[in-house]
């Protein structure tokens, strides 16, 4: 499976995002995707998890509220709507493709939140 987000960029402090993952290749093997995001000189974090069959969603505390994981499956796309974003908000994010014990990451897309 490969993995193209888009959507990140500079946005004040507030503001929101949309990200977009679009997966290609074997995708009918995804069980499940996710947001994963990295600041610097931090470690990768998980962000929003979505599963294939039935489309229950996980978000890591910091987002929970602000920020909606969807997955459109005819499309092959997944997004990240992000509101209300905060300068911690502020890192690479990726997208991520579990196909049962194996995983594909997208190349990221940067999101900066100015304050």
């Amino acid at each position: 499976v490969q993995l193209v987000e888009s959507g990140g960029g500079l946005v004040q402090a507030g503001g929101s995002l949309r990200l977009s993952c679009a997966a290609s290749g074997s995708t009918f093997s995804i069980v499940a995707m996710g947001w994963y995001r990295q600041a610097p000189g931090k470690q990768r974090e998980l962000v929003a998890t979505i599963i294939s069959d039935g489309g229950s969603t996980n978000y890591a505390d910091s987002v929970k509220g602000r920020f909606t994981i969807s997955r459109d499956g005819a499309k092959n796309m997944m997004y990240l709507q992000m509101n209300s974003l905060k300068p911690e908000d502020t890192a690479v994010y990726y997208c991520h493709a579990r196909q049962g014990i194996a995983g594909s990451w997208g190349q990221g897309t940067q999101v900066t939140v100015s304050s």
